[in-house]
């Protein structure tokens, strides 16, 4: 596990950036008062590219020297000399600097210090004070009724040699599927996952547990921090942390997909996996009690005359109302039909093992064929399982990595990287609304699904929570900022989910991390602005008092007062690139996609890699294009329809 320290020097100029962020002040403790510092190096030090974590540092060397000073618009002064509203001017000129690269310093910093502000608890364990000055309910705490893990973990507590029918890295709705497939099939299976089991007794509505423990912590954004990445990473994957919106494949990308050379794709076997993944999830609209904060979606698209429907959600007895705003932090009453209450179980019952907090470095290859996995846990010790097929599941970010150090050389790993970008656009209402409980997703409009070509976007809401509002705001200052947080009880996200077409990649560094490479192309930013356009005419409609967008200017209009026409006149000009407009990605794929050709795929159209015999990509980075919806049906039903391929030919 790498390591990260400072250095005094270093240490202390991370506590006034932080500072300059969250001052506090009128009896609110200051980001140094809470540890944001110390919770900021901590995160820092699981990032595994030591490059990254030796260029923080340098940065943190120089940050409070004269010559940087110089450079970063505070004159010959140092910033621990400079009064308050001088350090937050510094800030902004890094926020706002023709140099892409300084941008994402500011973007890096500006995530940090607000994210573990809102979201630590206090020093000694208790309520952060903050929390009660912007109205936010905080943390559920544990369900005292949540039972027992069921699910049997195989240690790993010294170097082992395993072996198996198929070994499966990654757990997510692709691995797991894959396993529960498999496992039906009485195939000896192994599924190796690189986070930790966590299940209902441990999701307690936390944003810093959850999002510490939980999710990808690296990368955790793209190269230029243009946008945000967000992917579980802990046994069940993103099915642990997702809304639970379960779109099944649409029939227009089905085609779209046949026709990059997988006829499976329009195939009734792929309808059948679809069919079995939705029953095993019990996907329905029966738990859609729409929210406050989905009614304004509601109430705006009907006053509009556009498209709303029913969110088609894989949950089962699902408590609604406030516990339900907590669901991408966990469910803690076992209602979310993750991996760990479906596949995952079925496997275990069906006697696969499963390993956790280990790391796979390489696939093992002989002959032109996969013959197996190495890795090493947590702890240090080494791992090896022989098998007769490997199934890699990391998700589309660190698939393409791990097929790279396994040394295949398709060039088309890691290209053809799809986000589904997502911003937001928020709406300040007259009312309470408590934007963070209900039901997670309840509904959707569909009104700009088809703008050209089959591309377009989706407008949906999500429970927000500081950590996601804190993603999609902007920051012009301490105060100014605390001003829209103790607002967060009005406000309405109204989100915004790109179909992008043009993507980009993920390459592989030197020391075998991946790296993602993502800029809006004019094509797809045409359509964000689409996007942002729609949802204030959306928020408009639904009476929102003040309507502002997600860029790093100040850009917001009152209608009534202002113009729309005038908002998007300023958002064309506040710019739609890195570090200008906030970003974020639940949704990663496409980055070792199936096709029919060589030249133009990773993967056959069964999901096994064109260099290597035996090896077979099951998740989101298998997809042609992308999916245009919440992908999780998709991917569990290309895992499903390919491992009960895999299991036929095994058997």
């Amino acid at each position: 596990m790498p390591g990260f320290e400072l250095t005094a020097r270093q240490h202390r100029a991370l506590e006034e950036i932080c500072d300059a962020f969250c001052p506090g002040g009128n009896g609110l403790p200051s980001a140094r008062a809470l540890g944001v510092a110390d919770a900021v190096v901590a995160a820092v030090a699981l990032n595994p590219r030591e490059g990254e974590r030796r260029q923080l540092a340098a940065l943190l060397g120089l940050w409070d020297s004269r010559p940087l000073g110089v450079l970063g618009g505070a004159g010959v002064n140092r910033f621990s000399e400079l009064p308050r509203e001088q350090r937050e001017r510094v800030l902004l000129a890094w926020g706002e600097s023709r140099a892409p690269q300084r941008r994402a310093v500011f973007q890096a910093l500006r995530r940090a210090a607000l994210l573990f502000y809102y979201m630590l608890p206090g020093r000694d364990g208790t309520r952060n004070p903050v929390w009660d000055a912007i109205g936010y309910d905080g943390p559920l705490g544990p369900l005292e009724s949540a039972p027992a893990k069921p699910l049997p973990i195989t240690p790993v507590d010294h170097d082992q040699r395993l072996e198996c029918d198929v070994v499966i890295v990654g757990s997510g709705a692709g691995g797991g599927a894959a396993a529960g497939v498999l496992a039906g099939a009485g195939l000896d299976v192994i599924v190796v996952e690189s986070g930790d089991y966590y299940d209902d007794q441990d999701f307690d509505g936390s944003e810093y547990g959850a999002l510490t423990r939980y999710y990808m912590g690296a990368p955790s954004a793209s190269h230029d921090q243009s946008v945000a990445l967000l992917a579980g990473s802990c046994l069940g994957g993103g099915t642990v942390v997702n809304y639970s919106t379960s779109f099944r494949t649409p029939e227009e990308v089905r085609s779209e997909w046949a026709s990059h050379g997988v006829p499976a794709f329009t195939s009734a076997e792929y309808t059948a996996s679809l069919d079995a993944v939705c029953e095993r999830l019990g996907v329905s609209q029966e738990y859609n009690e729409p929210p406050t904060r989905e009614q304004k979606l509601q109430a705006g698209c009907v006053k509009l005359g556009w498209h709303v429907d029913a969110m088609p959600r894989g949950v089962r007895n699902c408590a609604q109302g406030k516990e339900c705003g907590y669901c991408g932090l966990g469910c803690r009453v076992g209602a979310k039909q993750s991996g760990l209450k479906t596949w995952l179980s079925d496997a275990g019952q069906a006697g696969a093992r499963m390993i956790v907090r280990t790391r796979i470095e390489r696939v093992l290859v002989q002959g032109g064929a996969a013959r197996g996995i190495a890795g090493t846990t947590v702890e240090g010790h080494h791992l090896v399982v022989r098998a007769r097929a490997v199934i890699v599941a990391c998700g589309a970010i660190h698939t393409p990595a791990l097929l790279r150090r396994s040394g295949l050389q398709n060039p088309n790993i890691g290209k053809y990287l799809k986000l589904h970008p997502a911003t937001a656009v928020w709406g300040v209402y007259d009312e309470e609304l408590k934007p963070w409980e209900g039901v997670m997703q309840a509904l959707y409009s569909d009104q700009h699904r088809d703008l050209h070509d089959g591309y377009g976007l989706k407008y949906e809401t999500a429970a927000s929570h500081p950590h996601l509002f804190i993603a999609f705001s902007p920051w012009r200052g301490a105060r100014e900022h605390f001003a829209l947080m103790e607002g967060l009880s009005n406000t309405v996200p109204m989100g915004v989910l790109l179909r992008d077409r043009d993507g980009g990649e993920v390459r592989v560094g030197r020391d075998g991390e991946p790296v993602v490479r993502y800029k809006l192309s004019p094509f797809d930013a045409a359509h964000v602005r689409t996007g942002i356009d729609g949802a204030a005419q959306i928020h408009e409609a639904a009476g929102a008092q003040r309507i502002y967008a997600p860029q790093n200017r100040w850009v917001h209009y009152e209608p009534g007062r202002g113009s729309r026409e005038r908002f998007m006149s300023e958002v064309d000009a506040a710019g739609y690139g890195p570090g200008q407009l906030m970003l974020g990605s639940f949704h990663i794929m496409g980055s070792a996609r199936m096709g029919g050709w060589p030249a133009t795929s990773a993967c056959d159209p069964t999901g096994q890699t064109w260099d290597v015999r035996d090896l077979y990509v099951f998740d989101g980075s298998s997809f042609p294009t992308a999916s245009g919806v919440n992908p999780q049906i998709s991917i569990q039903a290309i895992a499903h329809l390919g491992a009960r391929g895999l299991a036929a030919r095994l058997t």
